[in-house]
């Protein structure tokens, strides 16, 4: 039954329907076994008879809401089921635990991208799930500066900058035939050139500085390379991973062939970047209008976005449809402004 189909029916849930479905899910979340009538009379100290319950559990595998396993009587929640609960019963979670991680490992002085990496890794090792996080779109961006920072006489740094306060970094590690000199020679060809040329634009315009480079610097093939490596890392999507692993402990996720695609998933930036966008695939907005949920297959995907500035960032919970939806929504939320609140006290 097509969900927008179901709504006048599912509208019509009595409070003992929706109280059967709140227990089955979030039982169902805990323990992955499938929810019986005797189970909920005898922990939810449900006041009806295990028939009632039975009768209504049917009624609710009816709406499509819930779903009957092969291999027991009892009940597990379908996509419709998780997205019912989500929508109407789910209630408020206090997360102090992410809360006190957040602000006890990252402080003022810890660059921006620090804090949304770490807000990736907190999120995935509180949540026990796989985190992903969408930084904002550097390819809208322009470059503002190239700084060379040398750290002894075999290394040093280059930290490339947007106008919008973006940065990544480019260690360079070099043998006695490159100097620190001829790389700060390379640093100010292309400050001199690429200052203000859009990112997307910056790797066509370095094949063009080569002859020039080749003249002024002695060991200059290697160091196009590898400043040619370092912007196309920049150009390419700012998506970061943490947890990748927690998949494989997810029973869901047992056959090695589903697991195969979800990791070929998570390498596919430009996937979840247009996650959002896919009307084809179930999604809705909570109450908070950054959120968003989208269900697939046997995967939950949950979102909250962040914005720095006028750029826009996606923090994801990545897991089976069996997560804890309560706990994860409200832990997006606090990292999402957790993360707002750190960019405005860095520009200030």
């Amino acid at each position: 039954m097509d969900y927008e189909c179901q709504k006048e029916v599912i509208e019509m849930l009595t409070p003992r329907q929706e109280l059967i479905l709140k227990a089955i899910v979030e039982e169902f979340i805990k323990t992955a076994e499938p929810v019986g009538s005797k189970l909920l009379v005898e922990k939810y100290n449900l006041d009806y008879s295990s028939a009632t319950i039975r009768n209504e559990m049917n009624y609710l595998e009816s709406v499509d809401l819930l779903e009957k396993t092969h291999t027991s009587s009892g009940r597990v929640p379908s996509t419709q089921g998780y997205r019912y609960y989500v929508e109407h019963l789910m209630e408020p979670a206090e997360i102090p635990e992410e809360r006190y991680e957040m602000q006890a490992h990252l402080d003022n002085s810890v660059p921006i991208e620090d804090v949304i990496q770490k807000s990736c890794e907190i999120l995935s090792n509180m949540t026990n799930l796989t985190s992903v996080v969408l930084g904002p779109d550097a390819n809208k961006q322009t470059l503002a500066h190239i700084r060379l920072f040398p750290l002894d006489s075999n290394s040093a740094v280059a930290v490339f900058i947007t106008d919008r306060g973006h940065t990544e970094n480019k260690t360079f590690r070099f043998e006695d035939q490159i100097t620190v000199e001829d790389i700060q020679t390379c640093t100010n060809i292309l400050n001199d050139r690429l200052v203000g040329t859009p990112i997307s634009d910056i790797v066509e315009k370095m094949n063009e500085l080569k002859p020039i480079l080749a003249h002024s610097v002695k060991k200059h093939e290697a160091l196009f390379n590898a400043f040619m490596q370092a912007f196309v890392k920049f150009a390419s999507d700012n998506v970061y991973y943490s947890g990748a692993s927690n998949m494989l402990y997810q029973p869901e996720f047992a056959d090695i062939e589903k697991m195969r695609t979800i990791m070929k998933m998570l390498e596919d930036s430009k996937l979840w970047r247009s996650l959002g966008n896919n009307d084809n695939r179930l999604k809705l907005t909570t109450s908070n209008d950054k959120n968003q949920l989208v269900w697939f297959d046997d995967m939950a995907v949950v979102s909250s976005k962040f914005y720095m500035g006028d750029e826009e960032g996606r923090l994801m919970i990545v897991g089976p449809s069996r997560m804890d939806y309560n706990r994860i929504v409200n832990a997006l939320d606090f990292a999402a402004e957790f993360i707002e609140q750190q960019f405005k006290k860095r520009i200030k």
